[in-house]
C-alpha cells in the first residue's frame, strides 16, 4: 500500500558498566518497545531517570537509518547519574508495518514522483 511505512521493535537491557550501579538497576533488566508502546515484563521496575534519558533516542533507533548515521552505529547509552556504571543496550528485534491512515487523521498529501 502506498501509506505503509517500517518501524524497528526494539529492546532495551540494562548491562554492566566499567563501574558499579548505584541507582536501582540490575543487569538483565528490560523493556520492549512495539510501534507506539513500551512494554515491561510483569512485576519488574524500570528507573524513570533512566527512562527520561533514553526515550528521546528510540523513535529515531526504530526507523531505518543511512549506514553513515551514528545513530545507527551507536547501540549504548549511559546511565545518566554518573556515578553509575549500568548500560543500556537498544537492540533492533524485528519489524512491524504501519499504515499512514491508521496511525493519524492527518491526510497524505498527494507527492510528486
Amino acid at each position: 500500500m502506498e501509506d505503509e511505512f517500517m518501524l524497528y521493535d526494539l529492546k532495551v537491557e540494562v548491562e554492566e558498566g566499567d563501574k558499579p550501579f548505584v541507582c536501582s538497576h540490575q543487569v538483565g533488566d528490560y523493556f520492549l518497545v512495539e510501534g507506539e508502546n513500551l512494554i515491561f515484563p510483569a512485576n519488574r521496575s524500570f528507573s524513570m531517570y533512566a527512562l527520561a534519558a533514553i526515550l528521546p533516542l528510540l523513535p529515531a533507533k526504530q526507523r531505518p537509518l543511512d549506514d553513515n548515521d551514528w545513530m545507527k552505529s551507536d547501540e549504548y547509552i549511559a546511565c545518566p547519574d554518573p556515578n553509575c556504571g549500568a548500560r543500556f543496550h537498544i537492540t533492533r528485534t524485528g519489524k512491524r508495518i504501519f499504515y499512514h491512515n491508521e496511525t493519524t487523521v492527518v491526510p497524505l498529501e498527494k507527492r510528486e514522483r
